[in-house]
């Protein structure tokens, strides 16, 4: 960052705490300016997640957005400033919004998932869903009004999210959400790009960017932290292993077999967790649709086979069976590999996001139960 007066230095300081002080006091001297503002910039410094950067200048903090994965060519620019102050300063091509922030409307359980471990749902004036919910206060706050139901994707509902009148929108641009229709209720739409982070701790790692838009750098790094130490120390456990058993993922759709590729999220997380996934050669960061040949093909003899599904009921493979009996070719079915998490009873989608220290763990205890002998899944387990 270049060297700036320290009045200027003084208003950088007020914006990236979110402005918490509004005073215009400037009793800190240079150094110890200079030394929180490099703190502050520590905090808020991206050092896994590829969706977003930051830079600072002026007393702004600019935020720049762009695809993770590289699909997209599209980037989107914001700059952060304090509430209240000159907007002169911000750069044409960036859109300024005031920090910190006091309402939103999430459209997506991972983006709610940042405000959930931060504890701010109080935050969140809108959500779109409430069907996989599990989170206490969100549903409490659904029930008495103070969070309202927005619709679901492409067919918002503009008067009551009008009628919420919130600081920004989170979106996810590059999916089919109709947020052009957003386009016209005059409130700043901001993506968050998580779900296109390709590592467990990209995408954990967004909890920074929410905690800079509501003032919480400090607290939103203390989260990470723990969960980097955790994460990292798991990977330590299982990089000696002596051998990997080879795991698959998905089920047929519409006569096709979807799965992600090899360069994905849900690949580098097996990879973690000691075990090697089975288009781990393939370079697609995305969802991949394959016919049931090609996957048996590779995934004949693999030991397990993870499913995801939000079945009523205990699932169970007879279930399995019922759903395509070509299943029961393989190993991972006829010796019982299948590790499975049922979203209908598990808090998959709100809490998952930002536990990616345990969905390492519970892979771990279903590849190698002996490096974890004493743990207990929270919502991956070999099914019964």
């Amino acid at each position: 960052m270049r060297k700036t007066t320290i009045a200027v230095l003084a208003v950088a300081i007020v914006c990236l705490t979110g402005c918490r002080n509004r005073s215009t006091q400037s009793g800190s001297s240079a150094s110890k300016a200079d030394s929180r503002i490099s703190t502050l910039q520590e905090l808020v410094t991206p050092k896994y997640a590829e969706g977003y950067s930051l830079k600072y200048q002026d007393g702004i903090c600019l935020v720049d957005l762009q695809d993770p994965q590289k699909e997209e060519s599209q980037t989107f620019h914001y700059a952060l400033i304090s509430r209240g102050s000159d907007k002169s300063q911000v750069p044409s091509d960036y859109t300024p919004v005031e920090v910190p922030i006091s309402s939103v409307i999430c459209m997506t359980s991972l983006q709610l998932s940042n405000f959930i471990a931060l504890g701010k749902t109080d935050a969140v004036k809108g959500i779109t869903s409430t069907r996989h919910l599990f989170n206490e206060e969100m549903n409490r706050r659904i029930e008495d009004g103070r969070t309202h139901k927005i619709g679901i994707e492409g067919n918002f509902d503009n008067e009551v999210i009008m009628g919420i009148n919130p600081d920004l929108i989170l979106i996810s641009p590059f999916k089919r959400g109709g947020y052009d229709a957003l386009m016209n209720v005059g409130i700043t739409l901001v993506p968050h790009l998580g779900y296109k982070e390709m590592s467990p701790l990209g995408q954990a790692e967004w909890i920074k960017f929410i905690g800079l838009l509501l003032g919480q750098e400090e607290k939103a790094n203390e989260i990470f932290e723990g969960i980097e130490k955790r994460y990292l120390a798991l990977t330590e456990l299982t990089s000696k292993v002596d051998k990997r058993p080879v795991v698959f993922s998905g089920e047929i759709q519409g006569g096709n077999w979807y799965a992600v590729g090899g360069n994905s999220f849900l690949a580098r997380i097996f990879n973690d967790a000691g075990a090697d996934y089975f288009l781990k050669d393939d370079n697609h960061s995305g969802g991949i649709n394959l016919d049931f040949e090609l996957v048996y093909s590779q995934a004949a003899n693999a030991d397990y086979w993870r499913i995801v599904n939000s079945f009523k009921g205990d699932f169970s493979y007879e279930e399995l069976a019922k759903e395509d009996t070509r299943y029961t070719d393989f190993k991972a079915f006829k010796e019982h590999g299948v590790v499975y998490c049922n979203m209908s009873q598990r808090p998959f989608y709100e809490s998952m996001p930002m536990e990616p220290d345990l969905i390492l763990s519970d892979f771990i205890k279903a590849f190698h139960p002996e490096l974890l002998p004493d743990y207990t899944p929270k919502y991956y387990e070999i099914l019964k």
